[in-house]
């Protein structure tokens, strides 16, 4: 391997940790739950998977990219963030800068590949990624925003699959948000102190961790609502049910492990057990339809 190739190579794998590209797997199996819906609706092919597949990736990844280079000074004064790559100077802002630029770009042509009526919506996609790193600057609700951002992955396949707006997508979407609002917030309970001794929004600075686990809790319930609501919509069967028992159960069992009295389960409840619940959601939906 040559030196050039080693370099892009470190690079890439500095690229990956920047954007914690293992995240994906929170909006990747809701949109590709979408896929399998509709493509028991409409013909779909796998030149459209592959450029649905490039699209999630690419602008997930170029908006964890701009929110990293948006916040790499607060990252760089919050002792939890503070080992972060732009911090710590492992990923320059020139590199991040170039990531962003790259990946915005592959996803607007990714759109374009999927047709016009997806290319025209791609830029307003964009913006609302971005627009999400700046909220906690100035509103609470970043939670919800962020919840928002995901929820555009399965309405995004619906629409790019059959150009049209419906009601069924909307269930789902809503879940999603109401879900990653939840355990957004659970998330950010750790932040509490550091973002009111900087005057950053958040809900655990706005209300305490007390209150904020407490409606985190509701949000996930009104998610699990929605879920079950999208089932009878999208006339899922057992299956579905099923496997949106255990989905419920991932779910509920984060609000026991983490306490307002103990944080330490946080990543835990936040990654494993929300990443788990997705990936659960997904074989339900894919094994309802396919038997």
């Amino acid at each position: 391997m040559t030196v050039s190739k080693l370099s892009m190579k470190k690079e890439i794998l500095k690229w990956g940790r920047l954007v914690k590209f293992s995240h994906t797997i929170f909006a990747m199996p809701f949109a590709l739950s979408m896929f399998v819906i509709v493509s028991k609706i409409y013909s779909v092919s796998f030149f459209q998977f592959f450029w649905i597949v490039i699209c999630l990736i690419s602008a997930r990844t170029g908006a964890m990219a701009f929110n990293r280079i948006l916040d790499r000074k607060i990252d760089h004064l919050n002792p939890r963030t503070h080992n972060r790559e732009l911090p710590q100077g492992i990923v320059t802002p020139l590199s991040a800068s170039l990531l962003l630029l790259l990946t915005y770009g592959i996803f607007l042509f990714a759109a374009s590949a999927l047709g016009s009526h997806a290319f025209v919506l791609a830029p307003v996609v964009l913006l609302i990624l971005s627009f999400y790193s700046w909220t906690k600057r100035f509103t609470s609700f970043s939670h919800l925003v962020l919840g928002v951002c995901l929820a555009m992955a399965p309405g995004g396949v619906w629409y790019a699959l059959t150009a049209e707006f419906a009601i069924l997508p909307i269930w789902l979407m809503l879940a999603v948000a109401f879900w990653v609002a939840g355990f957004d917030i659970i998330y950010s309970c750790q932040d509490r102190d550091f973002d009111v001794s900087k005057g950053l929004y958040s809900v655990p600075a706005k209300i305490g961790i007390h209150k904020s686990l407490t409606l985190a809790r509701s949000l996930h319930t009104i998610a699990l609502l929605f879920l079950v609501g999208f089932g009878y919509a999208a006339n899922m069967g057992v299956l579905y049910f099923a496997a949106l028992f255990i989905f419920a159960g991932l779910i509920i069992s984060q609000h026991f492990i983490v306490k307002a009295e103990d944080l330490s389960r946080v990543n835990e409840a936040f990654f494993v057990r929300n990443g788990l619940a997705s990936v659960i959601f997904f074989v339900g939906v894919f094994l309802d339809r396919l038997l």
